[in-house]
């Protein structure tokens, strides 16, 4: 069964639960809209989440997730999904699943929807920099379902240019090459590698009463390059409150710039996916592209 075919919905999980946690399937069951785009959420009781992979592109997630989070969160300053417990592919759903803690919060949209987006940035930094200062595990690579996370730029050269070439009537394609360029071009990392989230946007992170709580969907877990979690900057943060996470990390120009080559490729790789048919994701990719141009070079 191809992912297009599949239906996740909540008469599937219900079945899941039932054969698999039998102690949670009585709880109440509701969908989460909108979803991430690798999982269908749901909300299982007060406390409890259900994340399921969309697609071949996203399985093996739940198990990383399961095996790296608990050792990591005790040391990291902001929330981090707790999971519980991994479910086996059953009644036709072929991957593996998750049971995971709540986490309250909501997405931010923007800058506008933090309170002090620059103590947020400082927040931020220190959940990055702790994180990076965690021992790595011995020959552990950014594995499966990273997309080159935490590798040179150059590996996603081809399909970075396909797509500026796609979005030309939308964008500066002149603008957006010359950033590209420069950013493949930026020395690469030379320290050690270090632990990386991988798809560090606004998304992925969850704020109450407009500050920021934590961090979730740590499928892009990885070690290498830290240049790929600073996409957050270009999504979330304003000029000023990006100027106070750099300063907090220490983050030198080249970083930078591998950086804003993160933030131009996977917006262009979302924007070229998802525009078309998702305005919420029209928009937030929008600003990502535009705000990592809007830097000189």
């Amino acid at each position: 069964m191809t992912s297009e075919a599949l239906v996740i919905d909540t008469a599937l999980v219900r079945r899941l639960l039932a054969e698999q946690f039998p102690r949670w399937s009585r709880l109440p069951l509701r969908r989460v809209e909108p979803g991430g785009s690798d999982h269908v959420i749901h909300r299982l009781g007060g406390e409890l989440a259900v994340r399921l992979p969309r697609g071949e592109w996203a399985a093996g997630q739940a198990e990383k997730e399961a095996r790296w989070l608990p050792r990591l969160a005790p040391h990291l300053p902001l929330a981090v999904p707790a999971p519980l417990a991994v479910g086996a592919p059953a009644h036709g759903y072929p991957w593996h699943w998750s049971v995971v803690r709540w986490l309250d919060g909501e997405t931010p949209a923007g800058p506008a929807a933090l309170g002090d987006p620059s103590a947020d940035a400082a927040a931020l930094a220190g959940f990055l920099a702790a994180l990076q200062a965690l021992p790595t595990a011995p020959g552990l690579a950014p594995g499966a379902h990273n997309d080159h996370l935490g590798a040179p730029l150059a590996g996603r050269d081809a399909g970075t240019r396909t797509r500026i070439a796609a979005v030309a009537d939308a964008f500066d394609a002149r603008a957006l090459t010359a950033l590209w360029d420069a950013a493949v071009r930026a020395p690469g990392h030379c320290g050690p590698p270090v632990w990386f989230h991988g798809d560090l946007h606004t998304g992925n992170v969850l704020a109450l009463d407009g500050r920021l709580t934590a961090v979730i969907d740590f499928g892009g877990l990885g070690v290498g390059d830290p240049a790929c979690d600073l996409v957050i900057a270009w999504t979330l943060l304003d000029a000023p409150a990006r100027a106070v996470l750099r300063t907090a990390l220490g983050v030198d120009d080249a970083t930078w710039l591998r950086g804003r080559g993160w933030a131009l490729t996977t917006g262009l790789n979302a924007y070229t996916h998802y525009a078309a048919t998702d305005p919420r994701i029209a928009r937030a990719t929008r600003h990502q592209i535009e705000a990592a141009l809007s830097e000189p070079l």
